[in-house]
């Protein structure tokens, strides 16, 4: 697990900022709903004054009927149609299907139909998908064959009119009967087509809710009279009629001056149909990217994307068809939210206008959320926008004023790490911070104690020397008063108490002079003049010199034999030598081996003394080389540890590095003295 650093303890506390964006989007959602609930109380209170306008409105009064009434519903045209006997140029024509008829043939109803109206003219456009068997015959008037029954009510009085032709062709309507009249005000195109044939007509426009209706007869010799009724909107069983319904261009224009943009004003009647069908569209803003600049580009594309973040938390709305002719009022919310097809959500209220003896119609009115959806989006954007600046700035502020106090925190570690060495000794002073904080107070306390315990430890240096300089009177007075006792008295001069007060004495002036040995050896270092020489040579000769003096045990020089030339002093070298060699005797035993190795590292060179004496302690692998550490056991040696602090001294005259290790292979202690080449240029 990675450190928790202060950096990152405050990186932590600045996420906790992202609950300003968050806030603020909350805002936004209750901003954006409670502009959706005064819209869709404005749109509640248009709906009432537009019910009045219904209810005044006497086309759209139309008179309850006894029983359940048929529905031939007809389309409003918006431009009149071109008769063809073909459907290409009707509002309902898809390129699809390559149809203008919205309902599918089945096997038993082969006949498709679509009715449309203009301000005068009633069109038809009807679909037969089986052959028609036999056409009129001018000469055999009499004999079945395919035609279309027309039943309209028109200025009141019901009609009757046949459509008949002896070829596909332009057709024109006549009165029923073999002889009866043409009447020319019905006419229209008969086309064959690969699976029957399609009839186009038109015919004066009968009076809202009149009963109108049509059928397709075919011959039949299997029925009595020769016909059958293959399919259309003719008579029940009840022998009632449809009633014509369409939209109401009157209700439709009175309604639409007082349409809002964006706002749509459907009156439905009480089966679903289409009564009215007013809008007021939106003025249509369309980006042209190409002139766009790059920042303009984001912010466009930005706005998009806010609005869609809007558009997932509002309420999921109602989908509706678009465009239709008949919609389900079960389906439709009497408050919320619909959409039709692909189109924006928008806001809907719906209510049923009554009056006394009339079906009653619905009036749905819907309001598009564009305007509300791009407030709440620019809004969203502002939000997000500021909270991202002032939590940036603060994440900023934060992370610096982290960076700043981590800053100091680590120059106070270096300043603490600068001031010892590698082996815990201080080396310089640490310097006071002048800030008036906690972590000023804290460096001056540090700095405190670094004084303090410089203090100690140029007393606990300087004791050796000053206890030797002390003891030395003492100890002489002592001996001296010894050898004339046992010169003046020479009955107890035999005696064993004088013997082993002399070997105490002589234990006490090598301790003496071990402990003053360090110091005259650090004065001695102002003397010392730099000098090139080989050290291979000088670790070579002072090798045998070991091994001649101790055959006890196997002590020898594993290395270049010369070339290996330093800057130094090669008397201090030896010395060094001789109290890493001297320690090794101490703790190798009889017959094992010493060795002393040199290698080259560079721009040091690395001599090496092994020993095949007892590992190291591993907490004194780096407190040995100071004054008063031993690991002897015998405490007849007289030994306090001051031969490894000369290595040390020395070793740091040379600007080396000296360590001790514990090896395997073959077990025993290494001693690392780590020498550059150059000479020393200081004195110390």
């Amino acid at each position: 697990m990675p450190r928790l650093t202060l950096k990152r303890q405050l990186l932590i506390a600045c996420l906790l900022m992202l609950l300003i964006p968050w806030a603020g989007l909350q805002f936004v959602l209750e901003l954006d709903q409670a502009l959706r609930q005064q819209a869709a109380s404005q749109l509640e209170r248009q709906t009432e004054r537009l019910a009045g306008i219904i209810r005044r409105q006497p086309e759209a009064q139309l008179p309850l009927q006894p029983l359940p009434t048929r529905i031939l519903y007809a389309d409003a045209l918006s431009r009149p149609l071109y008769l063809d006997g073909y459907g290409d140029d009707w509002p309902t024509w898809s390129e699809e299907t390559d149809s203008a008829y919205t309902s599918p043939v089945t096997a038993t109803e082969p006949v498709q139909w679509q009715a449309a109206v203009d301000r005068q003219n009633l069109y038809l456009l009807i679909r037969v998908r089986q052959p028609p068997g036999r056409y009129f015959d001018p000469g055999r008037p009499e004999e079945p064959h395919a035609h279309l029954r027309l039943y309209l009510t028109l200025d009141g009085q019901r009609h009757t009119r046949e459509i008949r032709t002896p070829a596909p062709g332009p057709v024109v309507a006549q009165a029923k009967g073999t002889s009866g009249s043409s009447d020319f005000r019905v006419n229209g195109v008969w086309q064959a087509t690969g699976q029957g044939y399609q009839v186009e007509l038109r015919m004066p426009r009968p009076a809202l809710n009149a009963p109108v209706g049509f059928e397709v007869w075919h011959p039949d010799t299997g029925k009595s009279g020769g016909y059958s009724v293959l399919g259309g909107m003719g008579y029940d069983g009840s022998k009632h009629l449809p009633h014509l319904i369409h939209p109401i261009s009157a209700l439709e224009a009175e309604l639409q001056p007082l349409l809002a943009a964006g706002q749509r004003a459907l009156v439905l009647h009480d089966n679903g149909w289409v009564l009215a069908d007013g809008a007021t569209p939106i003025a249509a803003s369309e980006t042209d990217f190409d002139q766009l600049g790059p920042w303009q580009i984001v912010e466009q594309i930005a706005l998009n994307g806010l609005r869609a973040v809007l558009r997932r938390f509002q309420p999921d709305p109602t989908p509706l068809p678009e465009d239709a002719s008949r919609y389900a009022l079960n389906t439709i919310p009497k408050t919320g939210l619909v959409r039709h097809g692909d189109d924006e959500s928008a806001l809907v209220v719906r209510t049923t206008v009554k009056s006394r003896g009339t079906v009653p119609v619905t009036l749905v009115m819907e309001q598009s959320l564009n305007d509300i959806l791009a407030l709440s989006g620019d809004t969203l954007g502002r939000v997000i926008v500021r909270s991202a600046f002032f939590v940036g700035l603060l994440v900023l502020i934060l992370l610096g004023y982290a960076s700043w106090l981590s800053w100091r925190i680590a120059r106070l570690q270096r300043n603490v790490a600068a001031s010892f060495d590698g082996d815990g000794r201080l080396v310089q002073r640490m310097p006071a911070s002048t800030a008036q904080d906690e972590l000023g107070e804290l460096s001056r306390q540090f700095s405190h104690l670094v004084d303090n315990l410089q203090g100690y430890t140029d007393y606990l240096e300087s004791f050796a020397r000053r206890l030797s300089h002390e003891l030395k009177t003492p100890v002489a007075v002592v001996r001296s008063s010894l050898e004339n006792l046992k010169h003046d008295t020479p009955d107890v001069a035999e005696s064993p108490y004088i013997t082993r007060a002399f070997q105490a004495t002589d234990r006490l002036s090598q301790i003496l002079q071990g402990m003053s040995e360090a110091a005259r050896l650090e004065k001695s270092f102002d003397q010392v003049e730099p000098e090139i020489f080989d050290l291979a040579d000088v670790a070579g000769q002072a090798t045998a010199a070991y091994q001649s003096l101790d055959p006890e045990h196997e002590i020898h020089y594993v290395g270049p034999s010369a070339g290996c030339m330093m800057s130094g002093s090669p008397e201090l070298i030896v010395q060094l030598l001789d109290k890493l060699v001297d320690n090794a005797r101490d703790f190798t035993p009889k017959g094992e081996a010493i060795e002393v190795r040199l290698e080259d590292q560079g721009v040091y060179w690395r001599l090496q003394v092994y020993n095949a004496g007892p590992p190291l302690p591993e907490h004194l692998a780096s407190e040995i080389f100071n004054s008063f550490v031993s690991l002897r056991e015998r405490p007849q040696e007289g030994h306090l540890g001051q031969g490894l602090q000369i290595v040390r001294l020395i070793t740091a005259y040379h600007r080396g590095q000296v360590h001790a290790r514990n090896v395997l292979n073959p077990a025993g202690v290494m001693f690392d003295v780590m020498l550059p080449r150059q000479s020393p240029t200081h004195k110390k």
